[in-house]
């Protein structure tokens, strides 16, 4: 099967490839389209929809139908996504973050940012070429809706890759020795691991370049990539993403619609299985109509035979769980470290594909051969799963050791110290040092002041001269600034907010124990995996698959970067302005109240997960011995485990594979 072994495992990579990188934008696409985390998480979730719109039709048509071009059209769909989340760049035009300080090009003109006179220049949010149009409709121009193109986008790569796992592993299982079998979709799943791993260092790499790269002279940027308002170049990792999935989708044109059984002339019954296979081939157009009503009669017993199960239902609601932390995590991850630990995403992507992403696909390996070197029984897989989780959750817990202090923005989280605040609410970003500055509220365009305070802009800093141009430009003699250090003068203010040390030095702690944490979950993964297949019988194996896929997407996948979107939307301090007015992205969290919502939230789902994974051991036990073998007086799996104690157990069925009871009940 080398000759569907290589297209194959270049789709997963592709797959995992352009995933990743739509992963590692979210912050980008935040900012570029000025919307909040809720809608990022609706974004995500739209890649899910397009999956489960499919992919149940998709797993049942599996071997009646030309699997290989099937898998191309998908390849092709996926493309075509991507494609279409591009088309917002080129539609919106140049990027012009939300700025209130003017620069003069060669001249050295100083800036008075606090004078009523000139606050009126100073608000312009627009740069000096663009025509800003302020009007009471402006807000809901066709340009505040251009995220929807990468809604569908994400929505049409979903239905494009709903055919390639299961119809590529049913197309390797069916001609493969059933031997062979298992290491041939091993091989197909770790070449496509390093597609994640390469979309995220694609991500770092695009995330560290401005977003109008090669339209705009990127030294008069103002900005560097750890500011909340810098965007990167998300576009251009997309039109990457989208070649590589079209070049993904050539070969499978020209793969047959089934191929030789491998050593068929070995072994005669292996031979005979593939004569059955290729009648299996010529019967299939006359017979979909009744193997329908077939599969329809059986469905609900099947499916009430499932739900029947303890062992399984347990292992549903677990799943559930394990997604909705895992999807939620994920998703929010680089905005945590940003936020948190004052790196920037584009470096904190990178250390996800570098590190994190490696070190999970070991321990994943590593819990598999730890099965397959000590023949573990499903009692021994489910304790080892239990205490692995236990012991990464109670490592989990220490993240909320990793803290780091509140950025102080003066008025904001920190008060102009030493002066009266104006008492109304509306100016509460307002002290005495600055109330005849005429400043505008809704601006965000921070800087440094000497005393390592951040204000909004320079005119809440109280700043009355400048000197230097772009990012270069510092303010004099600011009055808030100077009243905090004592009235020395001469007290000055950069561009950009404070950077906060320690919050950097604590960063490496963080990393090491979210790197420890990922490899002890990643151990566990494979045995809980397993358990599913171990404990439902032999007919149902791939039904089972099916729900937990379905399940986990459902309840899991699509819900959680929404409500976590939504919930740390709550933790905003200050949000930021649209160029035309209305509310843009958040700009300033609560780092504590972001940190106690972020991890919160994982922690309360996980623990969760350890009351189940307990409930799930103890019923594991009461039902298997200690050797492995199921208690025979369980109707659901009775029979198999009389006829199969021992295939039962070696052998491991991965998601989309058909077993050989399968194939001949197929051809029948």
């Amino acid at each position: 099967p080398s000759s569907q072994e290589g297209p194959l495992a270049f789709s997963f990579f592709a797959k995992g490839f352009s995933g990743s990188y739509m992963k590692s934008m979210t912050s980008q696409i935040e900012r570029r389209f000025e919307i909040s985390s809720s809608v990022v998480g609706l974004i995500d979730g739209s890649f899910e929809i397009g999956n489960l719109m499919v992919m149940v039709l998709v797993s049942y048509l599996g071997p009646r139908i030309h699997r290989p071009k099937i898998i191309a059209v998908g390849c092709l769909i996926m493309s075509l996504g991507v494609f279409l989340s591009v088309m917002p760049q080129f539609l919106m035009g140049r990027y012009n973050y939300e700025r209130v300080t003017v620069t003069v090009d060669n001249s050295s003109t100083s800036v008075s940012a606090c004078s009523p006179a000139s606050s009126v220049v100073l608000s312009e949010l627009c740069s000096q070429k663009c025509k800003c149009l302020w009007s009471a409709g402006c807000e809901k121009t066709t340009n505040s809706y251009l995220w929807l193109f990468v809604l569908m986008g994400n929505l049409l790569r979903g239905i494009g890759e709903a055919p390639v796992m299961p119809l590529g592993f049913s197309y390797i299982d069916d001609f493969s020795k059933e031997e062979n079998s298992a290491f041939y979709i091993g091989l197909v799943r770790s070449s496509g691991m390093f597609g994640p791993t390469l979309g995220f260092l694609l991500g770092s790499f695009c995330a560290s370049l401005w977003v109008d790269i090669g339209v705009v002279d990127v030294d008069t940027i103002s900005i560097n990539p750890k500011d909340t308002r810098w965007v990167g170049a998300w576009w251009l990792g997309l039109l990457i993403c989208g070649a590589v999935n079209f070049i993904a989708s050539l070969p499978f044109w020209f793969l047959p619609h089934s191929l030789t059984k491998e050593g068929e002339n070995e072994n005669l019954k292996i031979s005979h299985l593939s004569v059955q296979g290729e009648g299996c081939k010529i019967d299939s157009p006359v017979q979909p109509q009744m193997k329908f009503s077939e599969a329809a009669k059986d469905f609900l017993p099947a499916l009430k035979k499932m739900f029947g199960n303890t062992v399984f239902l347990v292992y549903i609601f677990l799943t559930i769980l394990q997604y909705n932390s895992l999807v939620g995590m994920i998703t929010f991850e680089t905005k945590f470290m940003e936020q948190q630990f004052n790196v920037s995403v584009a470096k904190a992507i990178f250390l996800i594909g570098v590190i994190l992403l490696p070190i999970t696909i070991l321990g994943m390996f590593l819990g598999g051969f730890l099965i397959k070197k000590f023949k573990l029984h499903i009692t021994e897989m489910a304790k080892f799963a239990c205490i692995t989780f236990i012991v990464a959750y109670l490592l989990n817990l220490l993240y909320f050791t990793c803290g780091c202090e509140v950025l102080q923005v003066a008025g904001l989280t920190a008060p102009y110290s030493g002066l009266k605040h104006l008492s109304s609410p509306k100016t509460n970003f307002m002290a005495s040092c600055n109330a005849d500055c005429g400043c505008k509220m809704d601006q965000w365009d921070p800087v440094c002041g000497d005393n390592g305070i951040t204000y909004m802009t320079a005119c809440f800093a109280g700043c009355k001269s400048s000197t230097g141009t772009g990012k270069n430009m510092v303010f004099h003699n600011c009055s808030c600034v100077e009243g905090q250090v004592h009235g020395l003068g001469n007290s000055s203010a950069f561009l950009g907010q404070c950077q906060r040390e320690s919050c950097t030095k604590a960063f490496p702690y963080f990393l090491a124990l979210q790197t420890a944490c990922a490899f002890i979950f990643a151990l566990g993964g494979t045995p809980t995996y397993m358990i599913m297949f171990r404990s439902v019988s032999p007919d149902l194996k791939s039904f089972a698959v099916g729900i937990e896929t379905l399940v986990g997407r459902v309840l899991g996948g699509l819900p959680a970067p929404i409500y976590f979107g939504a919930l740390i939307d709550e933790t905003c301090l200050k949000w930021g302005t649209k160029n035309c007015g209305g509310t843009g992205s958040c700009r300033v969290y609560d780092t504590n109240a972001f940190r106690n919502v972020y991890l919160g939230l994982i922690a309360g789902l996980r623990t969760g997960c350890c009351l189940l994974y307990i409930v799930l051991c103890v019923l594991i036990m009461k039902r298997f011995k200690p050797d492995g073998k199921e208690i025979t007086n369980i109707k659901n799996t009775e029979r198999s485990t009389r006829k199969q104690p021992d295939t039962a157990n070696k052998k491991e069925i991965l998601p989309g594979a058909i077993t050989s009871e399968e194939s001949e009940e197929t051809c029948m």
